[in-house]
């Protein structure tokens, strides 16, 4: 076996996550090349990998790349994404191939009855299931991010205040409802009264503004003023995580960094957790509630309207 595709065209937190799954074929098929096909605006997270041998992009359609990838003559196929794409990617090539099992119709189940069905395992171990056709196992050294050298933030260009040590606080996230109200991020960083930096992008911004101007000195607002690797820098140097159920979360694992990760709509038992975060990381979530999950993914608003997964959770608890 020479050549081996794996397939994830989206989005930021699951193309981190398949990052043990590259690192095992690597390690443990000596002299293997591991391909990579993604979205090209996915590319930035792993051109900087140094398991992966070459990077694949389409911007919507894979027939964009069909026949570039037919001349790489691919002894394998992985595929992490198990969608439309990635099936028309396999027929196209006609390899042997392994696909990630979605779990689609539990998850249904969990969201629409609340009955839990989800196996006890999270989304990296069911990624490297994939692999297990190939005798790969599982190495246990958790998830991988590499920043290139000229997206390295340093201190010195932060606030006095914070080059001596800081929380990193994610703001944001792809839907609203796994977002904290920008009410409770004020609150929760007057409470902490210690130096904050803002993570987020350029949609988050004007909540980040809101944030700053109300909380002061303490805040340092990053948000739309980094790439997504120089976010991962700024993760990487920070003494603790606050974060949503959101890519950057993620990253914060591969960085073993302590993680306060709040949820809302979703859940843990997804699988979406951080993957062998440090010891004393926490997940704050608001238990019992009979509407949660309302979603695998999330919405632009809440659908009962009360937003009760997000508006009670206890600040308390991520402050201590």
């Amino acid at each position: 076996m020479k050549k081996i595709l794996i397939i994830r065209f989206s989005s930021i937190g699951d193309i981190v996550l398949t990052t043990p799954v590259i690192r095992c074929l690597k390690q443990q098929k000596p002299g293997v090349e591991i391909h990579f096909l993604t979205k090209k605006v996915f590319k930035g997270i792993l051109e900087n990998n140094p398991y992966l041998t070459k990077i694949h992009t389409i911007e919507k359609d894979v027939k964009e790349i069909t026949k570039q990838l037919k001349q790489e003559n691919f002894d394998f196929i992985i595929d992490l994404h198990n969608n439309i794409r990635s099936m028309q990617t396999k027929a196209a090539l006609g390899k042997p191939s392994s696909s990630f099992k979605k779990l689609n119709f539990k998850k249904w189940i969990l969201v629409k009855f609340k009955i839990n069905k989800m196996p006890i395992l999270h989304i990296v171990d069911r990624y490297m299931q994939t692999a297990t056709p190939l005798g790969i196992k599982n190495d246990n050294k958790g998830i991988d991010y590499f920043i290139p050298e000229k997206d390295e933030v340093s201190l010195a260009s932060l606030p006095p205040s914070h080059q001596q040590g800081y929380i990193g606080f994610v703001i944001g996230a792809r839907h609203y409802t796994k977002q904290l109200p920008t009410e409770k991020i004020i609150s929760i960083c007057k409470k902490l009264n210690q130096p904050i930096v803002l993570l987020g992008g350029k949609e988050d911004i004007n909540r980040a503004n809101e944030i700053e101007k109300a909380v002061g000195a303490t805040i340092y607002n990053a948000c739309g003023k980094c790439n997504l690797n120089q976010s991962a820098s700024l993760v990487k140097q920070a003494t603790k995580i606050i974060t949503h159920d959101t890519g950057l979360m993620h990253i914060a694992a591969a960085f073993k960094k302590e993680i306060i990760s709040i949820w809302g709509n979703t859940v843990p038992a997804f699988g979406f957790t951080p993957y062998l975060p440090a010891p004393t990381s926490k997940i704050v979530e608001v238990k019992n509630l009979s509407c949660r999950p309302c979603s695998k993914i999330g919405y632009e608003k809440c659908p009962k309207g009360h937003f009760k997964c997000m508006k009670e959770i206890d600040e308390n608890e991520i402050v201590n």
